[in-house]
C-alpha cells in the first residue's frame, strides 16, 4: 500500500471507539538500519491554528490492528511508547 492511500484513512482507537485523527499530516518513524516502519506520529488536535496547539500521539506499528478501506483500527492500550 502506498502512503497516499494510507494518508486518507481515519484512525480509530479500538479500546474506546475514539477518532484519533487522519494520517494526512502524520510522520513516519523508520529504523535506519533495517528500513522498516517503527511508528507513526499522528497529529490529534483539530483546528489548531498554525499548529500552535497541535498535539501528537506516537503510535508504534504494533498498535495497528487492522487496516480497512476507510479506517485504521489501533489499540493504544496494547503497547505504551
Amino acid at each position: 500500500m502506498r502512503w497516499s492511500e494510507f494518508a486518507v484513512k481515519e484512525c480509530v482507537d479500538v479500546s474506546n471507539g475514539e477518532k484519533l485523527g487522519s494520517f494526512a499530516a502524520a510522520d513516519m518513524e523508520f529504523n535506519p538500519t533495517t528500513g522498516k516502519i517503527e511508528g507513526i506520529l499522528l497529529e490529534t488536535a483539530r483546528g489548531a491554528w498554525l499548529k500552535k496547539n497541535a498535539r501528537h500521539l506516537a503510535l508504534s506499528w504494533a498498535m495497528i490492528k487492522k487496516i480497512g478501506p476507510e479506517i485504521v483500527i489501533v489499540d493504544t492500550h496494547s503497547e505504551k511508547r
